[in-house]
């Protein structure tokens, strides 16, 4: 009996160690490199939060409609020696984002940079390749 608990127990701790593997991504995945976006509007919310942050914009689009965007940053670690606190990005400031769409299409994109209003522009992580902090829409 000893045997079969101590064997559940083993199990139970690797399949416990496997699954966040299971929800991380590559860029390549959900991102395309080629689909460079540049997108101004409201920054509606910031999470700070492992694997990935993510900053919430809403934009106007050519036809006046909004849409709000998901842009993926780097996770707390990546962001913090970069400069970017919890309290970086107050909701309701205007924002320009710099980033790369998603592959199907939907309005999310990963981001490399961020510029707000004030002129304070932060590195967001990008995983994209060849990233190293600029504008990839230039």
């Amino acid at each position: 009996m000893k045997r079969i608990r101590f064997f559940l127990l083993v199990i139970a701790s690797l399949l416990g160690a496997v699954a966040p593997a299971f929800a991380h991504h590559s860029f390549a995945s959900e991102f395309d490199i080629n689909q460079p976006v540049s997108l101004k509007g409201t920054l509606t919310k910031f999470d700070f939060v492992n694997p990935h942050g993510w900053i919430y914009v809403d934009v106007k689009g050519d036809d006046g409609k909004v849409v709000s965007w998901a842009i993926e940053t780097g996770g707390p670690g990546a962001l913090l020696r970069r400069g970017v606190r919890k309290d970086s990005f107050p909701i309701g400031v205007e924002v320009t984002i710099q980033g790369y769409r998603a592959k199907n299409g939907t309005p999310k994109a990963n981001g490399a940079s961020i510029k707000l209003a004030n002129g304070r522009d932060y590195f967001l992580g990008s995983s994209g390749p060849g990233v190293a902090g600029g504008d990839p829409t230039n």
